[in-house]
This record gives C-alpha cells, structure tokens and sequence, in this order.
C-alpha cells in the first residue's frame, strides 16, 4: 500500500490544466487569433484604407477618377525634388508633435495639448533669434532651441499639475490651454513683440546667421527628429524611466505598490511631451519660416495626435507615420491645381483614418473600470 504521508506525483503536461491569468482570456487561432495578435499593425492599415476608399467615393463624386487623383498627390510630393523636400520639412515637426502625443499616452495620458506648446516654442525661439541677433549663429541656434524646448515643457507642465494635484482629467486641461496659448500668443504677437510697421501681427524675422538651411533636399531638422524618436523608443524599452512610465500606463494600482512615484511619472511625461512640441516649434521657426507668424502652422499640433495614434504610441512608428501625413499635406497643393479637388480632402482622409485607428481606443477607455475587475486590459490607453 503505498504511504498516506506521500504526495502524489505531479500531474504531466498532457493532464494538467491549461492556467489562465484570471479574467483574461485565451487568444483564439487562426485568421481572428492572428488580427488580434498583429492589432497594432492591423488597426492603422485598416483604417487607412477605408479612409482611401471613402476619399475615392468622394473624389469620383466630383467627377474625377480617384485613382488619377491619388497618384497626382503621391507624385507630387514624392517623386519630384521640390515635392520630396516640401514633405520632409512637414515630416520632421510632425515627428516631434507625433511624441509629444505618443510618450504621455505610455504613461496613460492623452495630451491634447501639442499645439498650444508647439506654438509656445516657437514663438520662444523667434524672440531669441531677433534679440540676439548680434551673437554667433551657433549661439542662437543653441539657445532659440534650448528657449523653445523649455517653454513647451513649461506649458504642458501646467497640465501635468493640474493633474496631480487637483485631479484636472488632461483632456479638459490641455484643450483649455490650447486656447490660451493662442490668445497669449496673439496678445504678445500684437503689441511687445510685433514687427514695427507691419500690419501683419509677426515677429521680426531672426538673425540670418540662424537659420537652419538644408542639406541638400533633407531639412537639418529631419534627422534630429529620426533619433530623438529611436532613443525616446530606447529609452522606454531599455531604462529604469522607462519602465516606470510603462508600469504606471498599464497598472497605477502596481506601480505604487511597487514605489514607483506615479505624480512625477505625470509630471515628468507630460514636460517631456511639451519638450518635444516646443523643440518642433523652435525647429519650424529657425529652420523654415524664420519668425513667429500667425496661423503658420495651424494643424501641426493637431496631427501629432493622428500621428501618434497611427503609430500606436510607438516612438519609432511615429517616422513613418508623420512622414504619410507630411506627404499627404505636402501633396495637397497639386491635387487642387491638378484636378481642381478642394486641398480639404487631405483634412477629410486624416479624419476619417483618425476615427477609425481611436475607436480601440476609446473602446479601451469606455470599458477600463470593467476590465480592471478581470485584468483583461490595462488601464491606460499607451499599451
């Protein structure tokens, strides 16, 4: 007989049941298991193409054939030196705007506020170009970043305390500063910082010893942008910060079990992402304009968002990404001169591809309090 006092074997693979993390479900097989698995990739294609072939419904609506329509915008601001040039200097802003949206929405936050600290940048870095004009070029360059980068990070920092201390959701905070960077701006643009004798409401243009000239067809700002994006991507997957930004986005409740110091995670994501609005300002006013001027970049803020959105909060996505939109928008001057189609239709595809890449987003967000009694999702929207 064998002894009471002894266990009984483990059971093998073959017998064991299968253990599931509680409330979260097995991933099906197949064709729907894969879609599931590849999401990140599936979402944004998707929602590419149904924006496409929306526009091309509406294009043939207006009496032109889409696929002609399509390849004018394509060929224009690829395929053509000007053109090429035309969508790398929208891609690299857009880079950065895409950042400063993608890096908060790791930490579980969603910054509407690129525009108004994009535009704080910028017009940070024009009063630094003209003030000090009489300096070294390299000086201005250093210090019209440098004046620009803090003041996006100032701005959105407001929002970040808001958070922290008041409970202010950063939704609501960042759409309202959004509001009142463009009155201050517009204030200051207006009355101490307003070019003389101009009716135009602009800054006086900066030093020309600090403008920041091309190389070739690539703006100097492109590859700035391409590896701040591969390191804030390092950064996140291979640092102590980024693993605290990447536990509080995905479990608030562990990370401060775990110690983690969740309102200066917030506080320092968000000066971070209006670190890179700012730096994308500064860089558009001494790399492309050369003064602040109203209304001269009226969506670059804006686009971050869809940017960020396409590139499923991935840093490194954010390149290709911005470098579509840049295209798009680059393109949209042709497609009215070549077929006579309103250049808005550039604004409707972006909307359209916006719609469809937040709705597993939202749905994410409209659900989380259910899915934290399962552990099915994580609780912010980066993951």
């Amino acid at each position: 007989m064998p002894d009471k006092d002894v266990a009984p074997p483990p059971a093998t693979p073959a017998a064991a049941p299968a253990v599931l993390e509680r409330g979260a479900p097995p991933t099906p097989g197949g064709l729907w298991g894969a879609l599931i698995r590849y999401q990140a990739i599936v979402v944004p294609v998707v929602g590419l193409v149904v924006a496409f072939v929306v526009g091309a419904l509406l294009i043939r609506q207006q009496g032109v054939n889409p696929t002609y329509a399509y390849k004018t915008l394509f060929q224009s601001a690829l395929f053509t030196r000007d053109g090429l040039n035309q969508t790398l200097q929208r891609t690299t802003p857009l880079i950065f705007t895409g950042l400063a949206v993608a890096v908060p929405l790791r930490v579980g936050l969603f910054n509407i506020g690129a525009q108004g600290q994009f535009i704080f940048g910028a017009l940070a870095a024009a009063v630094v170009g003209y003030k000090l004009h009489s300096a070294p070029g390299i000086v201005i360059i250093l210090v019209a970043l440098l004046c620009g980068l803090l003041a996006g990070a100032m701005w959105a920092s407001i929002a970040g305390f808001l958070k922290t201390s008041r409970g202010v959701h950063e939704v609501i905070s960042t759409i309202m500063l959004n509001s009142i960077a463009v009155n201050i701006i517009d204030y200051l643009i207006n009355n101490p910082f307003k070019e003389k004798g101009q009716a135009i409401p602009r800054t006086p243009q900066i030093a020309p010893q600090a403008f920041l000239n091309d190389m070739g067809i690539v703006p100097i700002g492109f590859p700035i942008a391409v590896i701040l994006a591969v390191g804030t991507a390092w950064m996140l997957r291979r640092t102590t910060l980024g693993f605290q930004f990447e536990t509080v986005g995905r479990n608030k409740a562990a990370a401060g079990y775990a110690g983690i110091k969740i309102n200066k995670m917030i506080l320092l994501a968000m000066a971070l992402a209006g670190a890179f609005a700012g730096l994308a300002g500064g860089i558009e006013t001494l790399g492309d304009i050369h003064r602040y001027e109203s209304g001269f970049n009226a969506n670059l803020g804006f686009d971050g968002i869809t940017i960020a959105l396409l590139a499923r909060s991935n840093p490194v996505a954010t390149i290709p990404a911005a470098f579509l939109v840049g295209a798009l928008r680059a393109g949209a001057s042709a497609l009215q001169f070549d077929t006579g189609i309103q250049p808005e239709v550039v604004d409707m595809l972006l909307a359209i591809t916006l719609l469809f890449v937040s709705l597993p987003l939202v749905a994410k967000l409209i659900f989380r309090r259910y899915a934290a009694k399962g552990s099915a999702l994580t609780s912010g929207w980066g993951s």
